[in-house]
């Protein structure tokens, strides 16, 4: 939140562990969901996991943590401090992640056939939101930067450029930190927006943290978005699927983006969930700022070990920001170009994996990243440096890796034949690779990580494109939502 901005709340409740606890003082005998029953009838061999306390804390949000009416108010008290400890108007929680959260954001700002402006590095969530909205996508270029093969977000005056040639747009979509750690000028994006009188919503899965340390990147509230979208369990304490969407100024109601949430979200929702993005907001008002010079002064010298090891480069903001490219950086996205070493960084995660058990990341067909949070410590650090070390010693069995081909930014672009929506549900052939060049896409193709679709439904296949789908599979990309997930063959429209 900005600086000096007052806290109107108690930030030191937590409601919904309060809850909790009381509904395990008070005896509760439960002939509802889950069935289970308190991890009674759960399999020994899985309490032997788990734990009890997994299932012991596994209640019913309406009958179980609140009672049948939600008079007690747990959820909305919690969501009410998490809006306050972070300066926005509203937030609302979510338990099925970021994926849904940015779609229930989509549909309060467009409905079908209606243009929205979306950065073309969006995420696959954002896509598949298109593709069940009937939203009619206007793409905005990133930022490329054609020496490293890299996007980085759209700019400020890309998106200026598209309310100029679509002024009857309803809004604007921008992803940023990206999954390298890259954003965009998120206050001059906003501007242009709320110039037109159009809101901004802002992809922020990778940045829950942001507004917890002065020395991290702007998070998207502080520069003016209308609609933020955070993934808690990415950069927080929160469990996988914890996710909150963020509301300020009168351009989005909070009742149409409350029904949204509710057209798409469960009914079912997780108590588990909720508790832990209870907890860690308030975790991050109490401690936020330590923990976060720790994690800072931590990712500053893990960055200058590592920039010290043969055969790695390290990049910062003065590879990654500056005109043309991103505006900031995340520091504690490390992210480490191994193109020396003469493989790639699918080779060289897959090593890391199996003889270190390190997992890192991200990966692609130059660079290997590793993602460090408030829970790295020196001990962590130093188990990342020693493998780092030890992958330069056995580059030798990595060699020699199988050539990419990455196409220069104008080959990456397709022209866009067909609404995403009637290219994903329409009549539809699997044709071989020879063939699909000039067809219309009928499915996302999305290297995963970072789930960035490289072909979106309705895209025209070019050469280029399928060229470098295909030697990226060859070399150790993954592309998972792909029919044929060995890309010898596309999912195109029929006839088309």
């Amino acid at each position: 939140m900005p600086a000096g901005q007052a806290r109107r709340m108690d930030q030191s409740e937590a409601p919904v562990l309060d809850a909790l606890a009381a509904y395990h003082a008070s005896g509760q005998t439960p002939f509802t969901p889950p069935g289970h029953k308190q991890a009674r009838g759960a399999d020994p061999r899985v309490r032997a996991v788990l734990g009890d306390s997994v299932f012991l804390s596994d209640v019913l949000a309406t009958s179980g943590l609140d009672d049948r009416t939600s008079s007690h108010g747990v959820l909305e008290r919690a969501q009410e401090l998490m809006a306050d400890a972070v300066g926005a108007d509203h937030a609302f929680f979510s338990t099925c992640g970021s994926s849904l959260s940015v779609k229930s954001a989509m549909l309060s700002v467009a409905g079908p056939h209606e243009e929205l402006l979306v950065g073309r590095d969006a995420h696959k969530a954002v896509v598949s939101g298109l593709i069940l909205s009937g939203i009619r996508p206007v793409w905005v270029e990133p930022s490329w930067d054609a020496e490293r093969h890299i996007a980085h977000p759209p700019s400020a005056e890309a998106f200026a450029a598209a309310f100029a040639a679509h002024p009857d747009v309803k809004g604007a979509l921008v992803t940023g930190p990206t999954p390298y750690g890259t954003c965009s000028d998120l206050a001059a994006i906003a501007r242009v927006c709320h110039g037109h009188g159009k809101p901004l919503i802002v992809d922020e899965a990778w940045g829950a943290h942001l507004p917890f340390h002065p020395d991290l990147p702007t998070w998207a509230m502080d520069a003016g978005a209308d609609v933020c979208v955070t993934s808690v369990h990415k950069m927080g304490s929160g469990l996988e699927q914890g996710s909150v969407f963020h509301l300020q100024g009168d351009l989005v109601r909070p009742e149409v983006l409350k029904s949204r949430e509710d057209l798409l979200g469960t009914t079912s929702p997780s108590v588990l969930i909720y508790a832990a993005l209870d907890g860690w907001r308030r975790q991050m008002v109490e401690h936020g700022r330590a923990l976060y010079d720790d994690a800072l002064a931590l990712a500053g010298s893990v960055r200058k070990r590592i920039g010290g090891i043969d055969g790695m480069h390290v990049h910062g903001r003065d590879d990654f920001c500056g005109p043309g490219l991103a505006f900031d950086l995340d520091p504690l996205q490390i992210i480490i170009d191994i193109t020396e070493l003469g493989t790639t960084g699918y080779r060289a995660a897959d090593w890391l994996r199996e003889h270190r058990q390190i997992n890192l990341h991200l990966s692609d067909h130059r660079r290997i990243s590793a993602q460090l949070t408030h829970a790295d410590g020196p001990d962590t650090a130093d188990r990342l440096l020693e493998a780092l070390r030890d992958l330069v010693a056995h580059a030798d069995d990595l060699r020699p890796a199988r050539r990419v081909d990455v196409p220069d930014p104008a080959g990456m672009r397709m022209e866009s034949a067909a609404l995403p929506r009637d290219a994903f549900f329409g009549p539809a052939e699997q044709v071989p690779l020879a063939r699909a060049v000039g067809r219309v896409s009928a499915e996302m193709l999305t290297p995963y990580p970072p789930g960035i679709p490289v072909v979106v439904p309705g895209d025209r296949l070019t050469e280029e494109v399928l060229r470098y789908l295909r030697t990226g599979v060859e070399a150790g990309m993954v592309v998972p939502d792909a029919a044929d997930s060995e890309v010898k063959s596309v999912r195109v429209t029929a006839g088309a």
